[in-house]
């Protein structure tokens, strides 16, 4: 692991001629790492809550899936549906694919208290040398949304990626029409960074623009007192 010290901030006055000379700012806050920096470890691992329990996915997880996520409206905002038990199974080992090269980490997301599999979410855009990662491709059927199922999922993981896999930044992206998942991501304490204009073409066709938010190591000590208050609520989950 290292550890983190900040530089005193510089100021650089560059002067753009193709403007008129007019005068422009650059504030330089650089940050600097010290200690051994080496590549991060991202391995299987299994993460364990009060109300949920994320585990390796597999193709076992395939009718457990079905069950749970074979609505149209759940893979609304996805750039891919999902409608059939094959597409289910496609999904599945094409998620498996980015695993074993190291693109992915998925887990099945699975109640504690019924030993139900609900969901999956996974990490992704895994840049080891830079220690920074993604969360997303997060789907939950519709019973156990409204719960604290997808916050701690996501307590669990932003702790594994900061306190385990020595982050500095956790970044998450939603469609730019799906104000409802950018809500929840604020909620969960992340700052929106901007918007990436014509960033997928969805399954209908649609070009669909992503916002795009992050959580720094800087910031996760305050987010995950304010997550661990909301998990500490009282709720009963079932089915």
């Amino acid at each position: 692991m290292f550890d983190a010290t900040a530089k005193g901030a510089t100021i650089n006055i560059l002067r753009d001629e193709a403007i008129g000379g007019s005068m422009s700012v650059q504030v330089d806050q650089s940050r600097f790492l010290t200690g051994a920096i080496r590549p991060m470890v991202v391995e299987p691992v299994t993460l364990e809550g009060q109300y949920v329990r994320l585990v390796p996915l597999t193709i076992d997880h395939q009718a457990a899936l079905c069950d749970v996520l074979l609505d149209n409206d759940i893979w609304r905002w996805m750039p891919a549906q999902v409608r059939t038990p094959d597409e289910m199974r496609a999904f599945i080992q094409l998620t498996l694919k980015l695993r074993d090269a190291g693109d992915a980490l998925p887990f099945a997301t699975i109640v504690q208290a019924t030993n139900e599999v609900v969901g999956t979410t996974r990490f992704l855009t895994i840049e080891r040398g830079h220690h920074h990662v993604e969360i997303g491709a997060t789907i939950i059927g519709k019973n156990w949304q409204r719960t604290p199922v997808n916050t701690e999922a996501k307590y669990l993981m932003l702790r594994h990626a900061f306190e385990t896999l020595g982050c500095i930044r956790v970044q998450f992206q939603t469609d730019s029409l799906n104000t409802k998942s950018q809500n929840a991501i604020l909620r969960l304490g992340a700052k929106q960074e901007g918007i990436f204009r014509n960033h997928k073409i969805c399954w209908d066709g649609r070009v669909r623009h992503s916002v795009y938010f992050s959580i720094t190591d800087e910031e996760w000590p305050n987010v995950k007192a304010n997550l661990e208050a909301k998990l500490a609520r009282p709720f009963t989950l079932s089915g």
